[in-house]
């Protein structure tokens, strides 16, 4: 029990002191917007949004995009993904509504080849439309249909992209947290995101770490050109991380936290966000029962032998147990912070870490019974 107390502490003091300060969620784009330059000179942009049976959120979604006050010249492409709920009809109805139906271009999706995911399908497609439409285009903007934009979203993104020379900007949106399950299991999505990939090694040129956040990411179009476009990543399940690889090798990316922009996917209950982790948790892992048995040991060492220790054990171990536990609840007050939440959840992030282990159980089981990157309807991890 002495030797697990100990290895446990020194986890957290690594996590803590030597991985990139992830837990400080300190890499932000909530700065005051500098101005790009005179006006006519701002970069052309295109938003490429693929969207598959979107309803419920691609209304306010759209209607945000066409209130940005972006100085440049910018088009919106939906791709329509086989949409049977009238996706289409009601984002046209938004630009409609804002006499904006120039800004908005809808493709119908066509079938899914075989090798692609359906989302990278549709954002190709939506790529391809949008450099017909505009060929001269600098920037692609790359969203989620239930993503929403403050007004000068877009002009922060440029700007930032512009005066750092990058190839890929992405922002980690600020996620619904309002039912209890949102509450409980929201926060720590983000806190292990930023444990997995430290945004300051993201952001740093000479480290090799590469990640994004795919719900808004503004990629200069001809760096994607030249790392073969979405092509090269078209079978990815994490599209996003896979994609701000290919693109770190052409040039400096930027991942940060933002209160800009937020999701309006709603996870009503406990089942709703397992099936959102389980959907790639595999993936991640390679699809390897090695690292997935490494994964589900190290979560145990690293979250619950702590609380375990420190209400059974005696002595030393007690002591050790204690200051890790410790350690993690302190780890985790920024982001629950930043989600405007009770300093007290940290003192459950062993529980909530239980909960992400078994999720990512699900995601094999899934995977083995040939169910894998479950996603509307579409099997999307060949076993």
């Amino acid at each position: 029990m002495l030797f697990l107390a100990a290895l446990a502490l020194a986890i957290w003091l690594y996590l803590l002191l030597g991985r990139g300060g992830f837990w400080l969620s300190s890499e932000r784009d909530d700065g005051k917007v500098a101005p790009i330059g005179p006006k006519g000179i701002s970069a052309n942009v295109a938003i490429v949004i693929p969207a598959r049976d979107e309803a419920d959120g691609i209304g306010a979604s759209i209607g945000s995009l066409l209130r940005q006050d972006y100085a440049g010249e910018w088009i919106i492409v939906l791709v329509d993904d086989g949409s049977s709920d009238g996706t289409a009809a009601i984002a046209s109805k938004a630009a409609a509504a804002l006499g904006a139906e120039r800004r908005l271009n809808v493709v119908a999706g066509a079938a899914l080849p075989a090798g692609w995911t359906g989302k990278l399908w549709a954002v190709k497609q939506g790529i391809d439309a949008a450099l017909r439409i505009a060929p001269a285009t600098e920037y692609l903007l790359l969203s989620d249909a239930d993503i929403v934009y403050a007004p000068d979203t877009l002009t922060a993104l440029v700007e930032r992209a512009r005066a750092g020379g990058l190839v890929l900007t992405s922002l980690m949106v600020k996620l619904r947290c309002q039912s209890l399950a949102e509450r409980a299991l929201i926060p720590a999505f983000i806190f292990f995101f930023e444990m997995l990939y430290p945004f300051a090694w993201i952001n740093r040129a000479q480290a090799a770490t590469a990640g994004a956040a795919g719900g808004c990411m503004l990629v200069r179009a001809d760096a994607l050109a030249q790392a073969g476009g979405i092509d090269a990543i078209r079978n990815a399940l994490i599209d996003d991380c896979a994609l701000a690889r290919a693109l770190k090798a052409r040039g400096p990316i930027w991942l940060g936290l933002t209160q800009r922009v937020h999701s309006i996917r709603p996870y009503p209950g406990l089942q709703d966000i397992r099936r959102m982790v389980a959907r790639s948790a595999y993936a991640q892992l390679r699809y390897s029962p090695l690292i997935l048995t490494g994964v589900v040991a190290g979560m145990g060492v690293t979250y619950l032998a702590p609380p375990l220790i420190a209400l059974f054990g005696a002595g030393w171990p007690r002591i050790m147990g204690l200051a890790a536990w410790l350690l993690m609840a302190v780890a985790f007050q920024p982001t629950l912070r930043f989600y405007r939440l009770s300093p007290l959840w940290g003192i459950a992030l062993p529980a909530i870490a239980f909960c992400y282990t078994l999720f990512t159980l699900d995601s094999a089981l899934q995977y083995a019974r040939g169910q894998g990157g479950l996603w509307k309807g579409r099997i999307q991890a060949g076993s």
